[in-house]
């Protein structure tokens, strides 16, 4: 699931000491060589390693922000840290889409593939855009909620969301 505290404080600083697993900036870089890893991104793609999704926190406001940057957008200060958040939300976005860019496990043509844009319950507007698993295209709605969960893709861990089921509906 989303994860713990636990190493969240090493996660945000580790970007040069090894981090995750004992990874070099280096051996990041080249385990998720399909995106950018910078200094603003290490210890978000380090939190994958865990299967933790590690957002910025301001140690001086409060403020949640994503993607990544350097300062907080709410109070412009640099004392952010990587945090876990809890990974459940509700789906704010939904996109199907018909085709597009090569991806492992898509294919368009077994039917349009969701992506979803989730408000986590962290914090009202912050957000999070990935894809639903679990379920049909076609039953993903706004408002639905939804939970972290992980899958593989370009050989690394990827953070996707399912349906939470409903108290007393057994899923099918």
């Amino acid at each position: 699931m989303a994860g713990g505290a636990a190493g969240a404080a090493g996660a945000a600083g580790a970007a040069g000491a090894g981090g995750a697993g004992g990874l070099s900036d280096g051996e990041l870089v080249e385990r998720f060589s399909h995106v950018t890893v910078d200094r603003d991104t290490a210890a978000f793609y380090r939190g994958w390693l865990h299967h933790e999704l590690l957002l910025n926190y301001c140690d001086d406001c409060g403020h949640w922000a994503h993607p990544p940057r350097p300062m907080c957008p709410a109070c412009w200060s640099t004392k952010v840290t990587a945090r876990p958040v809890s990974g459940r939300g509700t789906v704010h976005l939904l996109m199907l889409l018909h085709q597009g860019p090569a991806a492992p496990d898509v294919d368009y043509l077994a039917g349009p593939y969701p992506v979803v844009t989730v408000e986590l319950d962290e914090q009202v507007g912050l957000r999070f855009t990935s894809t639903v698993t679990g379920c049909p295209a076609a039953e993903i709605a706004i408002g639905m909620p939804v939970e972290l969960h992980w899958i593989d893709r370009h050989g690394a861990p990827f953070p996707v969301f399912r349906p939470i089921p409903e108290p007393g509906v057994t899923p099918s």
